[in-house]
């Protein structure tokens, strides 16, 4: 991903994913450094696939399923997460495929999602798409610094509950946690591409294993204490909210839920890791295969046990709602787990982004010393570090700018909802199924393109409906909430 820049035969050769730049040192294939298409070779595994795809699905999404299982109740709770994880792996699979142009071992490689959208579709689609997901990527990085400021400060309450007790509100302002998240992503955002960021991925998926975990076993010695399962077939009963209310969280669910399921934005990125052979479409639908499954036995499971734990009280945010207040060191393992994972997910999910702009940076000015000059910074026991002066600045400044985004509005559960509902269909259903269309040539009206659209427009249903709950639920907020001085 991002221009990559390698010193061959003492010149300087400047690579741009989007242009075909033939190299001379490499017209006779790959070497044992370099692969087909003359970029530093891929070292990634099916492994390494599913840490990246792990650390973007399994994020804070997973802490608001109770709540969402509750609006729906145990019986299109569950249903609806499974539909969800088949929706994900089947497109996902289509989407694999559009990696390479025309033969799927051979063919041109497309390296990022936007590259594969001009390859299959070209025109004006090419622009819809980059604007939904690099707004949404922009989104994701608002909703992570909130969902690691809300587990900062679950920790600090956690701990003065333990010190003065249940019934102490222990009040505490978000702003400086959310300044603390944002000044750790300006250091690791320096990290250059996707490549090297592979052991922050590891590191990342680990934890978010640990907090999961941990919700589990909360839940299961809830549980377990009560002697009962709480809930109702149906989920959180007219009475307790309105009829209107029932609806719009309802539709908020799918909103929630489609954004814990979330990742194909990224999903090329990620494929453009792996080394070949075998195909990097296969490597990589194993991949999905793998993290889809274990993803979705941690949900169901967190979500249900949540459920069964809190019944129509579930909390949004499972370990920072306090439903939980001992042992109160384990929820700090789980909430400090949570802010490590979000720390990784941020980078994974901000890199293609950060190419992007960079990429077009040093199109538009290729010349300027500012953009493309790098400065050696030695590292004892390291490589030097190559300091880009554009990219010190730019990328400070995008994560500035989301910081104070999320100090504006630092709603985790409506935020995740309206992202959910406002990726899931374009860029996980709309634009796989047309690249997958286009690129097999099947016919129009046929049996399987009817099929195809058909999930299409079901999904499209879907995240309207979700946007709209989340967006009632932004609007309700709104109405009690002081900018930069609301405190929890």
């Amino acid at each position: 991903m991002g221009e990559i820049m390698n010193a061959i035969n003492n010149r300087q050769v400047v690579y741009f994913p989007s242009q075909e730049v033939s190299l001379a040192v490499h017209q006779q294939g790959a070497s044992k450094c370099y692969d087909e298409d003359g970029r530093i070779k891929r070292t990634g595994t099916i492994w390494t696939a599913s840490a990246h795809i792990i650390t973007a699905v399994i994020g804070s999404g997973v802490l608001s399923l109770a709540w969402a299982i509750a609006q729906l109740g145990w019986i299109a709770g569950p249903t609806v997460m499974f539909l969800f994880s088949f929706v994900i792996y089947y497109t996902s699979s289509l989407l694999a495929d559009c990696y390479r142009s025309g033969d799927p071992v051979t063919g041109k490689r497309n390296y990022t999602y936007m590259d594969a959208v001009h390859a299959n579709l070209g025109g004006v689609k090419v622009k819809i798409c980059g604007f939904i997901q690099y707004l949404n990527l922009f989104g994701v990085a608002i909703g992570y610094t909130i969902a690691a400021s809300i587990s900062m400060m679950a920790i600090k309450r956690s701990n003065c509950f333990h010190e003065k007790g249940d019934k102490n509100p222990c009040h505490v302002s978000s702003n400086a946690y959310m300044i603390m998240f944002g000044v750790s992503e300006i250091i690791f955002s320096q990290i250059p591409d996707f490549d090297q960021i592979w052991w922050l991925s590891i590191v990342a998926a680990v934890m978010s294993f640990t907090y999961s975990s941990i919700g589990l076993t909360l839940g299961i010695a809830k549980v377990a204490e009560t002697g009962s399962f709480k809930g109702s077939l149906t989920g959180i009963s007219i009475g307790s909210v309105t009829q209107t209310q029932k609806i719009w969280r309802s539709f908020q669910a799918f909103g929630d839920i489609a954004f814990a399921y979330s990742y194909s934005i990224i999903l090329i990125e990620i494929q453009d890791t792996i080394k070949s052979p075998p195909s990097e479409a296969k490597t990589m639908k194993r991949a999905t295969l793998l993290s889809v499954t274990v993803t979705t036995a941690f949900y169901i499971l967190c979500g249900c046990m949540g459920y069964a734990a809190f019944g129509d009280l579930a909390p949004g945010n499972l370990l920072t709602g306090f439903g939980f207040y001992n042992p109160y060191w384990l929820l700090d393992i789980a909430n400090a787990a949570i802010v490590i994972h979000l720390i990784g997910a941020y980078q994974v999910y901000c890199q293609p982004l950060f190419a992007f702009i960079e990429k077009s940076a040093v199109e538009r000015w290729p010349k300027s010393e500012f953009i493309t000059s790098e400065i050696m910074i030695p590292v004892p026991g390291f490589r030097p570090y190559k300091l880009n002066l554009f990219r010190l600045v730019w990328r400070s400044a995008f994560v500035t700018t989301t910081t104070l985004i999320s100090m504006l509005l630092p709603f985790f559960n409506d935020v995740v909802g309206i992202l959910g509902a406002f990726g899931f269909w374009p860029l996980t259903v709309y634009f796989p199924v047309e690249m997958y269309i286009a690129q097999k040539r099947i016919p129009k009206w046929s049996t399987r393109w009817i099929c195809l659209q058909t999930l299409s427009l079901a999904c499209l249903i879907i995240s309207i409906a979700a946007a709209a709950g989340s967006v009632a639920g932004v609007a309700l907020d709104l109405k009690k909430y002081k900018p930069f001085k609301t405190i929890y």
